[in-house]
C-alpha cells in the first residue's frame, strides 16, 4: 500500500497504534493533533494529551501538526450540547463532536497537508467496496464505536481508514508495547474533554440557569428539593439526597419523569417503574450512512455506547422512524441516538424526539 495518510493523533494508544500499522503497511502517514476545546480553566487535558501525542510522532518518526478547532467546536458542539440541556434533552456530544468535527474540518485540513487518505483510532470497520462505504461493527465489541460514527454521513468515509477495526484491545496495547511506544501503558480517556474531572453538575450550573424545585412522589407528596431540571434524566438515582425517609422503605429513588411546567422532578423506589420503561421511540430525520433508507421491519438497536444490541420493529416516517422493541428499554430520553443495525452492518442512525413508555403514553 502506499499513499499520504494523516492520522488523528489524540495522545492516547489507540490512534498511536493506528499510525503504527499504517506506517507498516507501507503508506507515509503525517500526524494532526485536534484542539477542540480552549483549556482555559485546568480541566480539560489537551496540552498533556498533546505531548504525549509529539512522543508518539518523535518515537515514529513522523510529523506531527496541531490545528485548533476550538472556535468551531465551541459553535457546533458545545453550543448544541448547552442548548439541549435547556429544551429538557439529554445530548451526546460525542457523536455531534465525530459529525461536525472529526469527518469535516478535520478532512479538509489533512487535504491541504496533501493527505489522500485520513485515519483515527476508532474501533469500527469500513468496506470500501461500496460508495459510499458501508461501516461495520469492529472485531471487539466491547469497544465497538460505531454508536459514536452514526451519524456521520457515509460520503465522509470515502477515504477513511480505521486500523484498528479488526483488532481486540488487548492486541492494541500489545503492539505499542512491542513497538515501545511510549504510552503504551496511558489510561484510556473517558468522558467529555469539557467536563474534565470536575463534577458534572458544578459544571452545568455554570452554563445554564438554576431553578429550584420540588422532588414529587407519584402522588405528589413532596419529598426533597431539586436545583434545577437540567441536572437530572430519566432513571437517574444519585444525587437526590432524599433517602433515609420515615414514611418510605429504605430502597433506593429513582427519577421517572420531570413535569416542565410544574419544575418538579418525579421520582420512584421501583427501577423498572413503567414510566422509566420504553416499549417504542420515535427520531427526527436519521442520517442513513448507505445515503437511502433501509426498508422497514427487523432491525438491531442502540440507545447507548456499549449496550446490547436490542430487537426492534422498524417503520420510516417522512419527518423520522418510529422503533418498536421487543423488550422494553429502560431509560430510553430525547436526545439520545438511536443507531440501527442489520447483520453488523451500521445502518445509522437519529436523534430521539419522543418516548411511549409502558403505560402507553409518549413523552
Amino acid at each position: 500500500m502506499s499513499g499520504k495518510v494523516v492520522v488523528g493523533l489524540s495522545g492516547g494508544v489507540d490512534s498511536a497504534v493506528s499510525a503504527l500499522l499504517l506506517q507498516q503497511q507501507g503508506f507515509e502517514v503525517t500526524g494532526l493533533f485536534m484542539q477542540n476545546w480552549a483549556d482555559d480553566d485546568g480541566y480539560c487535558t489537551a496540552a498533556e494529551d498533546f505531548q504525549s501525542a509529539r512522543a508518539v510522532a518523535d518515537e515514529l518518526g513522523i510529523a506531527l501538526h496541531k490545528v485548533d478547532f476550538s472556535a468551531r467546536y465551541s459553535e457546533q458542539v458545545f453550543a448544541q450540547f448547552l442548548a439541549a440541556y435547556r429544551a429538557g434533552r439529554t445530548p451526546n456530544p460525542d457523536v455531534l463532536c465525530n459529525r461536525e468535527i472529526k469527518f469535516s474540518p478535520f478532512t479538509d485540513y489533512a487535504r491541504r497537508l496533501g493527505a489522500q487518505f485520513i485515519a483515527t483510532g476508532h474501533y469500527a470497520a469500513l468496506d470500501h467496496s461500496t460508495q459510499p462505504p458501508t461501516l461495520r461493527c469492529a472485531a471487539d465489541a466491547n469497544k465497538d464505536q460505531t454508536y459514536f460514527l452514526c451519524m456521520v454521513p457515509g460520503a465522509a468515509f470515502s477515504d477513511v481508514r480505521f486500523p484498528l477495526g479488526a483488532l481486540p484491545k488487548s492486541a492494541v496495547r500489545a503492539q505499542a508495547l512491542a513497538a515501545g511506544l511510549p504510552n503504551h501503558q496511558r489510561k484510556d480517556s473517558t468522558g467529555i474533554c469539557f467536563i474534565g474531572e470536575r463534577n458534572f453538575r458544578e459544571f452545568l450550573a455554570q452554563h445554564l440557569a438554576d431553578a429550584q424545585g420540588a422532588i414529587v412522589d407519584e402522588r405528589g407528596h413532596k419529598l426533597g428539593e431539586h436545583p434545577g431540571l437540567h441536572h437530572f434524566t430519566l432513571g437517574q438515582r444519585k444525587g437526590l439526597a432524599i433517602g433515609g425517609r420515615a414514611d418510605a422503605a429504605e430502597a433506593p429513588w429513582y427519577v421517572i419523569g420531570k413535569e416542565f411546567q410544574r419544575n418538579e422532578l418525579v421520582v420512584a423506589q421501583d427501577p423498572q417503574h413503567p414510566r422509566m420503561m420504553c416499549q417504542a421511540l420515535r427520531t427526527e430525520a436519521c442520517n442513513w450512512i448507505s445515503g437511502t433508507a433501509p426498508s422497514p421491519g427487523p432491525v438491531q438497536v442502540r440507545i447507548r455506547h456499549r449496550q446490547a444490541l436490542q430487537a426492534a420493529q422498524l417503520e420510516l416516517h417522512e419527518d423520522g422512524i418510529e422503533l418498536r422493541f421487543e423488550q422494553a428499554q429502560r431509560a430510553a430520553v430525547c436526545g439520545q441516538i438511536a443507531a440501527l443495525y442489520r447483520e453488523g452492518l451500521c445502518l445509522g442512525g437519529g436523534e430521539i424526539c419522543r418516548v411511549q413508555n409502558l403505560e402507553g403514553n409518549y413523552v
